[in-house]
């Protein structure tokens, strides 16, 4: 009796490993957005394999989003020389798509920004329902973590640093929640 009751521990162990493995082995695909660059020229995620990625997603109407981007540009600045891309991706609709110039001359955004974003591209990287979020994507294309809501500079520096370094050390959370 105590043999078939720790063979159906270890099935049901084996059960549950096999799952939690195919969730997170599903977790780990790399992501893909197709979406206009400024020009309207079309742009993709998938270009960016090879390099690590900081892709925010935000608005010209979000306060949240006019306050973190400073620190975002004086980020992507530090992080440039360890090879490291930020990308802003507008959520804008087609009545606020207008004032996304503005807002890039007034922030001195001189990253790749996009636009045309939706809530469906937010799902698709497993993103909040809000914005700004902040997905970090590995060489692979991978999202290695996100920050949903307002990033914080140790919060991105955390991340930025353990991705360019050896990465021995225990990763940081991949899941951070500002709303």
């Amino acid at each position: 009796m105590r043999y078939i009751s720790s063979m159906l521990r270890l099935a049901l162990l084996a059960s549950l490993s096999l799952v939690a493995a195919t969730l997170f082995a599903a977790d780990k695909k790399p992501s893909d957005l197709t979406l206009r660059d400024l020009s309207g020229k079309k742009v993709q995620l998938r270009d960016y394999r090879g390099k690590i990625v900081v892709l925010n997603f935000w608005a010209t109407s979000c306060g949240p989003c006019r306050e973190e981007m400073p620190m975002l540009v004086e980020a992507a600045k530090a992080w440039a020389a360890k090879g490291v891309t930020f990308i802003a991706v507008s959520l804008d609709d087609d009545q606020t798509k207008k004032d996304i110039a503005a807002f890039i001359e007034r922030y001195h955004v001189d990253f790749p920004v996009w636009s045309g974003a939706s809530a469906d591209d937010l799902d698709k990287l497993r993103m909040g329902e809000g914005i700004p979020d902040t997905a970090f994507l590995d060489e692979n294309g991978v999202v290695f973590s996100r920050v949903l809501g307002e990033i914080h500079r140790p919060e991105l520096d955390e991340r930025l640093a353990w991705l360019t370094g050896d990465r021995k050390s225990a990763p940081p959370s991949a899941l951070v929640r500002h709303m």
